[in-house]
This record gives structure tokens, sequence and C-alpha cells, in this order.
């Protein structure tokens, strides 16, 4: 997710070398490109006094701007916690941090809403990196303690506060778990004030990050914010494979992609008939054995010979269960299938040099006849020595 001028050369960064503090915000999780940002404010109409801050791992929260401070994107400030405070990001302002609280149903005058304190120093820049460079140290003795203690869990990530006076630490677990003593020997072992939050597999997938079966990075931890349900049946309507390591992501859910043309191929899906119909002729009953959704095709089978496959439109199909329905009589599939037009190969034409994909699979019999004549011919040939 980083933007072109804060790429790499040659294993080296370059461009703005902000580390992820570019104006842009484009090289961080759930980046949000604020496209109100050239343009001025009406005359008399003062700017929305709240920001949005970013925490590590794409974790944001609201604040409110109480000092009128200058804030753009990228700013590191130093905001209101319990206790204490904590050191964020600047990753949105203006008159879309409106939008956002209200897509989020977050009210300005909640006791959510915190405000902001200052623009961070560079104490709190040193104190906050220091901590941040303690947590995967930190993380590999948490889970060895929690191995100790036989406890069913996996924690899975660490997020100390900016003044270092709290680490919260994120874990997942199938049933509740007794972590008092684990608390104890945590606040032992680290001498710092510990909080024990559980999240989802799918946040789990979010805050860690990933690539999908795509090969891009997972959308839950680059855009994705609202986790919908999915079930099975959005695959059984886009004719998916229902194997359960194909359809799973890498959180172990199914996969939330599996919604996104969800919509298309159910209103696709209204112009088939069902197909659990079937089709009554004279020569038989025919049962659907398969649809093609992108090409409008149905192919079925009659009775007793399950091997021979007729294809029919959707409109073909639903003609005979129109005449099924009005007791008529129906011939054959073979019939229908007549109809269909024979699809023409497209006569693709040679533009870039490629070769035929099929230039080896031609037999080499006339090669080694025109090789042996040529080998004839010379030897039939005096030498130029004599």
């Amino acid at each position: 997710m980083a933007c072109s001028s804060c790429s790499t050369k040659d294993g080296q960064p370059k461009g703005c070398k902000n580390n992820g503090t570019c104006g842009t915000d484009s090289c961080n999780k759930l980046s949000v490109f604020d496209w109100l940002s050239n343009m001025s404010m009406p005359n008399g109409v003062e700017p929305f006094n709240y920001v949005e801050v970013r925490f590590k791992n794409g974790r944001k929260h609201f604040f409110k701007n109480t000092e009128n401070l200058s804030l753009s994107m990228g700013d590191v400030v130093a905001v209101e916690a319990s206790p204490g405070h904590d050191v964020g990001m600047v990753s949105l302002t203006g008159e879309l941090v409106r939008v956002q609280m209200k897509k989020k149903k977050v009210k300005p005058d909640s006791e959510e809403v915190l405000k902001i304190y200052r623009k961070a120093t560079q104490k709190d820049i040193d104190v906050w990196e220091e901590v941040r460079s303690r947590e995967e140290a930190i993380k590999k003795r948490a889970r060895e303690i929690a191995i100790r203690l036989n406890l069913s869990m996996k924690i899975s990530d660490i997020e100390f506060q900016g003044d270092a006076s709290k680490a919260t630490f994120y874990y997942t677990a199938d049933d509740r778990v007794d972590f008092r003593q684990l608390i104890k020997e945590f606040a032992r072992e680290f001498n710092t004030r510990i909080e024990m939050r559980q999240i989802g597999l799918r946040q789990e997938a979010a805050r860690l990050g990933g690539i999908g079966s795509c090969g891009r990075e997972l959308c839950c931890s680059t855009w994705l914010t609202d986790f919908r349900s999915v079930s099975t049946s959005a695959a059984r309507y886009q004719q998916l494979s229902l194997n359960p390591q194909k359809l799973a992501g890498q959180c172990g859910k199914l996969k939330c992609c599996l919604n996104y043309e969800l919509d298309s191929y159910l209103e696709a899906l209204k112009t088939f008939p069902r197909t659990d119909t079937k089709l009554f002729t004279k020569k038989g009953t025919a049962v659907c054995q398969k649809i093609d959704i992108f090409q409008g095709v149905l192919w079925y089978a009659y009775e007793g010979e399950w091997m021979n496959w007729h294809k029919l439109t959707a409109e073909q199909a639903n003609k005979i269960i129109a005449s099924n329905r009005k007791k008529e009589d129906v011939g054959s599939l073979e019939e229908f299938e007549v109809q269909l037009q024979i699809e023409e190969k497209p006569d693709f034409n040679n533009v870039v040099g490629q070769d035929s994909l099929t230039r080896f699979d031609k037999p080499k019999g006339q090669q080694k006849k025109n090789k042996s004549k040529k080998r004839k011919k010379r030897k039939g040939k005096p030498s130029k020595n004599a």
C-alpha cells in the first residue's frame, strides 16, 4: 500500500522518505483519499472541528480539536486516553470526517469522542517508538506464559499506548478464558498496566494483514471495514464448488468476496427456471444437470440416459415448462437443441508475431522426409575439390 513516491528501488526507500507519514496517507492501512482537500469552505462557514486519528494496524477513532490546532493528514498528535495519553497519526480532516462519523453512527457530542491535547513533541515520539520496538519481544514472551498456563487462546497482537502506561493484548479463543492468573504474571513480567481484548478471526486477519488466494492484499486490511455475514448459499448461487478449503480465506471463515457479485448472479438467475423443475416430452422426462449463467444455457439429460446431455437456452427451457403447464405435447429436446446457432470461432490476427500454439502438435514425418531428400541431393552433388 505504498504510494509511488515512497516506493523502493534496489531494496532502498526513495521519494519523500516519510515512512508512512506522507500527505496522501496512502502508505497506511485503510487509507482514505480526501477528495475535498482542494476545495475551500464558503464564507462564514467554520471548518468541522473533528479529526480522524489512526493508530496501529488501522485502528481509528474520532477526536475533537478543542485547541483549534492546524492539523493535516500525516501529523502525529497526542490525544486523550484512559489513563494518560496516546499517540496517533491524523488520517482525515475536514468535512469528510463528518461523513465518516455519520456513517459509523458516532455523535459529535458523545462521551466516546475524546479530545486532542497537542501535536506530538519529539519526546512523545521517542517514547512511542521505543515501546513500539518492544512489542514483538513481549508478544513472544506472552505466548510462552499462556502456553505454560495451559490456556486455550492465541495472542495475535500487542499494542502499547503512546505514553507506555498501558499495553493491550489482542487474543482469539473459541471459549471463555480465565486469564486472571495470566494478567498477574503479565503485570509482574512487563511492569505495565494490562488490558485483554478478545477479537474475532476476521478482525485478527484484518489487523495482521496478508495475501489472499487472488494474489492481492486482504480486503479487510486495506479498505473493507464492515464484516457482513457470508453463507454457503452465496457459493451455491454462483455455481461454485462447495469445497471449504477453496471457499475459506486467511481467517478460516468464508471469503468476504463471495458477496461482491452475489446481487448480479441473483438478478441473472431470475431468467432461469428452477433446477429441480423437470421437462416432460414424448421421448421422456429430462432433468437439469448443469447451468451456465454467463452463457445463459442449461444442460438436460433424459432419465435413464444420464450420459447424453442436451444444451438449451433459458428461454427454450421456460418455453417447454410453459407448454407442460398448458399440457401441450413437446416432441423432444433435440428439436430445440437444433435451433441453437453454432458459435463461430473468432478469427484472431497474429499482430504480435506469436507462433501457433499447436505448432508442436503436427506430425514430424513430413519434416523427416524433407531432411532425407536434402541429404541425398547433397551426396549426389560433386565436391568442389574434385
